[in-house]
């Protein structure tokens, strides 16, 4: 449930900002486990938004308010909570830590202007986090790292520095190690102080011991020669080496510009529980992450798609917000989570919304101007009032109904649509059919509030199987949807999902129609012999006319074709329809009074159905060709695999990132239904991959069996 009320305390708490140097947008993503949401909560509490940290087991975490998120004690969707430090509003982004979720983690990297990657002291780094960070990487999103759950009995701090480093590359350096000698607190390495935290939070500063400066020093002067390779002072370097001392403030000033220009990524080490490196933590968001000023915002263009133009974070300039997220809340209705990019969102006033360009998973273009009555500032599921939300600042929007996530919201008078951001393809697909008459009008009217919020969730009515298919990111993600259904009230059943095949013939064959019938009256009369032989796959159905002799009257040759392409949407043998074929009428008989167009056409659709008692019918299955990435160390499992599912592999291929690889084979369908889950299985969820269909390919007599 939604809350609603207006709190001006002094974490944060409903803060209306007006100048976007005044806000911080911080993604937290990481693998699942790592600490992101138990970190949030500790922020939170730390900054006075909440009076205690929740936990994550309990399920009373701010973030964390979704039943399904709760029952599986994991994120499963984006979540905001604002804080206030230093006079800053720092908006903490929690997003899922999952594969299955990583549609929402891409809408968090949309709405924040910097990446904060939570690693756990006592895991290492997983592929999936890794390759999060090349793609990071790929468009210059700033990144700082924390080490996290400290008090695990198997953290190892410095092991887990060394293992970003190598992971991540150059660039990646702590600001802060853990106190020696058993003490609970940080070593400053810029500051060259130490913060105690034996009294909890915040903590005590103090000189360091003779211990700890030597491990400061030793990790300061590597630090500092990082900072300084990234200064735009070039004297700083010749200043350095010569023995100088370089000012903290010049320090900080050059770090905070490394960092926004992402090419210097700072290592917190953090224990939210027992509140080490909070205090430093939220420093760092303040005096060394970017602003929305300094993040370039995409660019925008007309609803048509034309006039490509850039925008700056002026609260002044064209009104510019996106949807990042879309929740259904069963009190509030519709709550859509935007980010404004320019301009600024005002209560009581009209807006434009458009989304195009999703219609293949659901979202039909729309253009729509509605009405903003309240704009709220999210903690959560909590919604406190505010009086206005500027660029740069994310916001809650409420009783709006058309809204979806990724439409762009701008003014009526000059309507504007944010390019996209890429989203994953849902691979995974689930059959679901309603239990009961009462459950299909619930499910319809459920189906089109979770399309509309989730745009890794795809819908297909399959017109030849008959089946209502999810495609999902896979089982937690297919899990979630159905428990949403459910808490909708449309209780659903999954069902095996059934690939649509098709038929031709597999040698030529001789067919007679005969359509003979006289009840008194006017009669029917159609006879036609017709001749099928089988074509190349993918050349459709050819229709020839070789009839001598008037034997059927030309007017009729038009009613047996319409008869044989009846039949083949109907199918000879299994149902499925028939293709790659080519029907000969050579022959055949009328009267002059009791043939019809409608004869004619029973006489071609039972013509066809002889030949195939006469010769031999042969299914065809859908061949999609895959392109599967991943690390070169699964390389040989992904192949035998793929072999394994009658695959035939055509290549592989570096790919741009050392170390990985793109291998391409076809593979049938039927093989594919699960290959999500396999492949995530095989890899440890760093391997990812797309299909696309190609064409069909006769399927073994051996499984051929067993559909019919």
């Amino acid at each position: 449930m939604a809350s609603k009320h207006t709190d001006n305390g002094d974490g944060g708490a409903a803060v209306a900002v007006d100048d976007p140097a005044k806000v911080r947008n911080i993604v937290l993503v990481g693998p699942s486990g790592s600490g992101k949401t138990t970190l949030t909560e500790a922020l939170l509490a730390a900054a006075g938004v909440i009076p205690r940290a929740g936990s994550v087991t309990d399920g009373t975490t701010v973030c964390d308010h979704d039943s399904a998120a709760q029952r599986q004690q994991r994120s499963v969707g984006l979540a905001v909570a604002p804080l206030v430090h230093n006079d800053i509003k720092i908006n903490l982004i929690d997003t899922p830590g999952y594969a299955d979720f990583v549609g929402e983690v891409r809408a968090g990297l949309r709405a924040a202007d910097a990446a904060l990657f939570v690693v756990s002291a006592a895991e290492g780094v997983d592929p999936a986090t890794v390759a999060l960070w090349e793609e990071c990487a790929a468009v210059k999103m700033p990144r700082a790292v924390v080490i996290a759950r400290l008090d695990h009995q198997r953290a190892d701090a410095a092991a887990e520095i060394a293992a970003c480093q190598e992971a991540f590359g150059a660039g990646v350096l702590p600001l802060y190690l853990p106190a020696t000698g058993g003490k609970d607190g940080l070593l400053g390495l810029i500051t060259r102080r130490f913060f105690d935290y034996s009294g909890g939070y915040p903590p005590k500063v103090s000189e360091p011991d003779e211990g700890d400066l030597a491990v400061i020093d030793e990790a300061r002067n590597e630090l500092i020669e990082g900072i300084i390779a990234e200064s735009e002072d070039e004297s700083l370097m010749d200043r350095y080496l010569e023995g100088e001392e370089i000012e903290t403030e010049t320090l900080i000033s050059d770090l905070e510009t490394a960092v926004a220009r992402g090419s210097f990524h700072p290592v917190i080490p953090v224990c939210a529980t027992s509140g080490i490196g909070l205090a430093e933590l939220l420093e760092a968001f303040t005096g060394a992450f970017p602003s929305p000023l300094e993040h370039e915002v995409p660019d925008v263009a007309d609803v048509h798609g034309s006039g490509t133009t850039s925008l700056a974070a002026d609260p002044d300039g064209p009104l510019v917000a996106e949807v990042v997220h879309t929740a259904i809340d069963s009190y509030v209705g519709r709550v859509s989570l935007v980010r404004v990019f320019s301009g600024t969102l005002r209560p009581e006033r009209p807006v434009h919304i458009s989304g195009h360009g999703m219609a293949d998973r659901g979202h039909e273009d729309h253009d729509v101007d509605e009405r903003v009555a309240h704009i709220y500032s999210p903690l959560g599921s909590s919604l406190r009032e505010v009086a206005h939300c500027v660029a740069g600042d994310i916001c809650a929007l409420t009783k709006l109904n058309s809204p979806e996530t990724g439409d762009t919201v701008s003014s009526p008078d000059k309507p504007l649509l944010m390019r996209p951001w890429k989203m994953p393809e849902p691979l995974l697909p689930v059959a679901i059919v309603a239990k009961t008459r009462s459950d299909e009008d619930a499910l319809s009217r459920n189906l089109t509030r979770l399309v509309a919020g989730d745009p890794t969730l795809r819908l297909e009515r399959n017109a030849e199987t008959h089946q209502l298919v999810l495609w999902c990111m896979g089982e937690a993600h297919a899990d979630v949807v159905l428990a949403r259904l459910k808490a909708g009230g449309a209780d659903v059943d999954t069902e095996p999902v059934k690939i649509a095949l098709r038929e031709t013939f597999a040698g030529k064959a001789r067919g007679k129609g005969r359509h003979v019938k006289q009840s008194g009256g006017h009669g029917q009369y159609a006879v036609c012999d017709i001749d099928v032989e089988p074509l190349p796959v993918g050349s459709g159905f050819e229709f020839v006319d070789k009839v001598v002799g008037g034997a059927v009257p030309s007017q009729f040759i038009g009613s047996v074709e319409k008869g044989v392409r009846a039949q083949l949407e109907k199918g000879l043998q299994a149902g499925y329809p028939v293709v790659d074929i080519r029907v000969t009428l050579f022959d055949g008989k009328a009267h002059s009074v009791d043939s019809s167009d409608a004869a004619f056409q029973m006489a071609g659709s039972l013509g066809l159905k002889d030949a195939a008692a006469n010769g031999r019918i042969s299914l065809l299955e859908p061949v999609d060709e895959v392109a599967v990435r991943l690390p070169d160390d699964h390389l040989g499992a992904v192949l035998g695999d793929l072999s394994s599912r009658r695959g035939r592999v055509l290549g592989t291929e570096a790919d741009e990132t050392p170390g990985y690889s793109i291998v391409r084979a076809e593979v049938p369908a039927t093989s594919l239904l699960r290959y999500a889950i396999d492949l995530r299985s095989m890899t440890s969820g760093s391997a990812t991959f797309t299909r696309r269909f190609v064409r069909f390919d006769a399927l073994p007599e051996s499984l051929a069996a067993q559909v019919t």
